[in-house]
């Protein structure tokens, strides 16, 4: 006698692009980029293939949706009159913040130019440099620069973050060994390296990088 195929139990309420898009982004924190298929997310979700093609037209699609859902909260947390100079820190500690929470979102922003995500990150830049008094002539080069800076010091912080097990205790444990190192060097030969030594162990990746935001936004102003 056939065994009777049992079949997941399919959800009774309304399936949104919203709720799709927020399972998405649950399965890639959780198991990454690679874990998300359509067959994981009908599972996970309790619907058919048809319903969630409804509202989105591949995983790519899927994939920039998600992303444009985490990075649109950062620039709604950016208040519009601010300081142009403290919004633009503020969108550059948000975009820190939250690849370093998504890792997939660093990810995705470097693949895509005309990713809406990317767009929107690259308009508020532009505009809040404007603001700040950039020269048109300045004006491109500055955006890309500080935007290239802002993506990829946060995807490689990520990117380390993930590649090291045990968390915290693993990234001092990997710093105190690499500045044990670089303390034995020669310091004729690198006494740039040598001294840096002494900072290496105890930084803190976030200030370094909001510091590095301020050196550049120290930079511009000189821009005339």
């Amino acid at each position: 006698m056939a065994k009777k195929t049992q079949r997941t139990p399919r959800r009774s309420d309304g399936l949104s692009k919203e709720l799709i898009v927020k399972a998405a982004a649950d399965l890639l924190d959780e198991r990454g980029e690679s874990a998300l298929t359509l067959r994981a997310l009908t599972t996970r979700l309790s619907t058919g293939y048809g319903a969630i093609y409804h509202h989105v037209e591949n995983k790519g699609d899927l994939l920039a949706a998600a992303t444009d859902d985490v990075v649109s909260r950062v620039m709604t947390g950016v208040v519009v009159d601010a300081d142009p100079r403290e919004a633009l820190r503020a969108v550059a500690s948000g975009l820190f913040d939250a690849i370093d929470a998504h890792p997939w979102v660093g990810a995705q922003l470097s693949r895509e130019p005309s990713m809406p995500a990317l767009l929107e990150v690259y308009e508020s830049v532009g505009g809040l440099l404007d603001a700040l008094g950039v020269p048109e002539r300045s004006l491109f080069d500055a955006a890309g620069a500080l935007v290239n800076y802002v993506l990829g010091v946060a995807g490689q912080n990520a990117a380390n973050a993930a590649a090291r097990d045990g968390g915290e205790a693993a990234r001092s444990a990997f710093l105190g060994d690499v500045a044990a190192r670089w303390s034995r060097l020669d310091p004729d030969r690198y006494p740039f390296v040598h001294k840096a030594a002494a900072h290496l162990r105890e930084h803190d990746d976030r200030e370094q990088f909001l510091a590095g935001v301020d050196i550049f936004l120290a930079g511009i102003a000189t821009l005339r």
